[in-house]
């Protein structure tokens, strides 16, 4: 099974990320790989949910631990993403001595996409329907689950979208709207249900909720303190996440 080709373009224009891997392997903790790779334990998390939200399968299986992080370990997925990135690193000599001359790598930085959305997921487009001007592209997940985005039709056209085609779908963490889980689905918006894994508060401003969907990916909410409390919202509750096909953003590869 070949990798999905977004998370191909990661390992090429973020090796740093795909070596957490190597850490991870190393370690048997995200705390411990994390001070290993130099990273913070958010930033550690942020990496390892971008890279299971972008792979056909999580990379990184979790267990529940105590204050400071639990266990994690590279799943048989995640331990093949590694042979390549370890392959990759061979290569990587020889690459750069192929360029002529050092400005060539800054000019493939810059047409490489990078995007503030906080949550990047890998999907394919399972149908097109027309809206008046607007188009609304049904998309499969990982694992079978559905997302919809409504784009403009010139937008489908510009992008050449078709039943098959590729796409990641980026949505930003303040978009979404964490839920409890009787709340009733609002019609035309996309209806997710997920397990809270982690509240991050802030000093001052949202908390960060990450939030794990059945298909294994994580989505970021940003939601504030006094209405996850209201809500009776708290780490291991069943929620809805809740957002407009209209806050979807979708992107293909050039």
């Amino acid at each position: 099974m070949s990798l999905p080709t977004l998370l191909s373009q990661h390992i090429v224009r973020r090796p740093q990320r795909i070596a957490l891997l190597q850490h991870i392997a190393d370690q048997g903790s995200i705390t411990r790989a994390a001070k290993s790779a130099g990273l913070s334990y958010k930033a550690a998390w942020d990496a390892i949910d971008e890279l299971n939200n972008l792979a056909q399968k999580p990379l990184v299986e979790r267990s529940v631990g105590g204050k400071g992080g639990g266990g994690a370990r590279l799943s048989s997925e995640g331990e093949r993403v590694l042979r390549l990135y370890q392959k990759l690193q061979a290569l990587q000599a020889q690459v750069l001595e192929a360029a002529e001359e050092a400005s060539d790598l800054d000019l493939l930085g810059r047409l490489m996409l990078r995007t503030s959305a906080r949550n990047q997921l890998h999907g394919k487009v399972k149908a097109i329907e027309a809206q008046g001007r607007n188009d609304l592209i049904r998309l499969e997940l990982a694992e079978g689950l559905i997302l919809d985005a409504q784009i403009t039709h010139n937008s489908t056209l510009r992008l050449a979208l078709e039943p098959g085609s590729e796409v990641v779908a980026l949505i930003k963490a303040g978009w979404l709207d964490v839920l409890p889980i009787e709340t009733p689905a609002t019609p035309g918006h996309n209806d997710l249900t997920g397990i809270i894994e982690e509240i991050l508060d802030a000093e001052d401003g949202p908390s960060e909720v990450r939030i794990t969907l059945p298909n294994g990916h994580t989505l970021c909410a940003l939601a504030e303190p006094l209405d996850l409390r209201t809500r009776g919202l708290s780490v291991n509750r069943a929620v809805r996440v809740q957002f407009a096909a209209s806050n979807v953003l979708l992107g293909t590869q050039l």
